[in-house]
């Protein structure tokens, strides 16, 4: 078949055509910015669009340094660069090389609008933020019943922890009636009495995620006597519902991952405070028999019957002591007695008559001098064995000088 060519040839023909063009290598395309994605290259990806229809953009890491702003749904823009074609899948785009704003959009301009009344009002104040329990037993989750963002729920709790029980409320997330749906889901799951509540879905453009950027939705969240989680869209995709959510996750899967303990963490957490726990009670009970042991020392120390032996062993010693201090006392005056003894042999008159003294007495009274007795007196002389009686024949005085 004649002029038959391969879909390469004529992606490259065509993307050539665009090369030769001077229209397409420095256009400025005017719009409402949809989609935008901050890629973890560097690189943006986005789309401009109008009342007609919508052009893919891309705008390189090497060339933001000029973007003084950050990009964001709603944004009304005008995007300079050039229009190309991707070979590999025969698809125009433009390649953005500077971006400036051209006014906000009407969608960004509702947004910033009502953030600035419900900051102004106190609804984004820390204090009013509710702490999010560690350990959740019970989670509601408002959001589509079909979808990713529900699925990555789902999955990522049953794998954190299969203990855990779910209870979804199956809310409209996009389009009409879908801000009224999402708030009944918050109040409902609210009287039920779950313990956290995740609200969101997946990604989308700023028109799809506006139910979330709704000030009645913003209200419920507000109101909810349960802790809440706001899980909309991508990381980079911001809402009113982010603001004034207890908590916001980047993603439905981060939700997930910060309601749902991992259940295995928990039981290893268990096993060390068992481990703590046995330590902890071996060493008490350790302490308290040495307690034990202490106080049976010490009652047997103090108790009456020890007590009474301690008296008997003082009485003992004191009895022992007085035994010795009389003897030794007795000793001492034995010792003196017997020199006193000595003593007294030699002043006793029966010691002198035993050397050949002898006692001479008239009437019973001593006769110390010849003047005591007279002539034919009667006197007695007392000896060592016996008494001489004799009269006194004549006496005789002896001058001793």
């Amino acid at each position: 078949m004649a002029n038959t060519y391969t879909v390469a040839q004529v992606n490259s023909y065509i993307k050539n055509m665009f090369a030769q063009d001077f229209f397409l290598q420095r256009v400025y395309v005017k719009g409402e910015v949809s989609n935008c994605k901050y890629h973890t290259s560097g690189h943006i990806y986005f789309t401009l669009k109008d009342e007609s229809g919508t052009l893919s953009c891309v705008m390189f890491a090497g060339k933001r340094k000029g973007l003084k702003f950050r990009l964001a749904e709603g944004q009304k823009v005008i995007a300079g660069g050039s229009i190309e074609i991707f070979e590999r899948d025969g698809k125009y785009q433009m390649y953005a090389s500077e971006i400036t704003l051209d006014g906000a959009g009407e969608l960004y301009l509702k947004f910033e609008a009502l953030k600035r009344e419900l900051a102004e009002m106190g609804m984004f104040a820390d204090e009013y933020k509710q702490p999010i329990s560690e350990y959740n037993k019970t989670i509601g989750i408002v959001t589509a019943s079909t979808g990713a963002a529900v699925r990555d729920i789902i999955q990522i709790a049953q794998r954190r922890n299969p203990f855990v029980n779910l209870i979804l409320y199956p809310a409209q997330v996009q389009g009409v009636g879908a801000k009224e749906s999402i708030v009944k889901g918050i109040q409902m799951l609210d009287e039920y009495g779950v313990d956290v509540i995740i609200v969101g879905r997946g990604g989308g453009s700023i028109e799809d995620l506006w139910a979330f950027n709704e000030e009645c939705v913003a209200r419920a969240i507000f109101e909810c006597s349960t802790p809440v989680i706001s899980a909309v869209g991508h990381e980079t995709d911001i809402t009113i519902a982010d603001y004034v959510a207890d908590l916001r996750a980047p993603t439905p899967s981060a939700a997930a991952e910060l309601a749902v303990f991992e259940v295995r963490d928990f039981l290893k957490k268990i096993e060390v405070y068992q481990e703590r726990l046995r330590d902890g009670l071996n060493a008490q009970i350790t302490y308290k028999k040495q307690q034990y042991e202490n106080y049976q020392v010490r009652l047997r120390l103090l108790s009456p019957e020890n007590k009474v032996k301690e008296k008997q062993m003082m009485l003992l010693n004191l009895e022992r002591r007085m035994e010795d201090a009389m003897k030794l006392s007795i000793e001492h005056y034995r010792h003196r007695l017997q020199l006193y003894i000595e003593k007294l042999h030699g002043l006793s008159p029966a010691g002198k008559l035993n050397q050949g003294y002898a006692f001479v007495a008239k009437e019973g009274k001593t006769v110390k001098s010849i003047a005591d007795v007279e002539k034919q007196d009667m006197i007695t002389i007392s000896v060592m064995d016996g008494t001489i009686h004799a009269k006194v024949e004549e006496t005789e005085k002896i001058n001793r000088k």
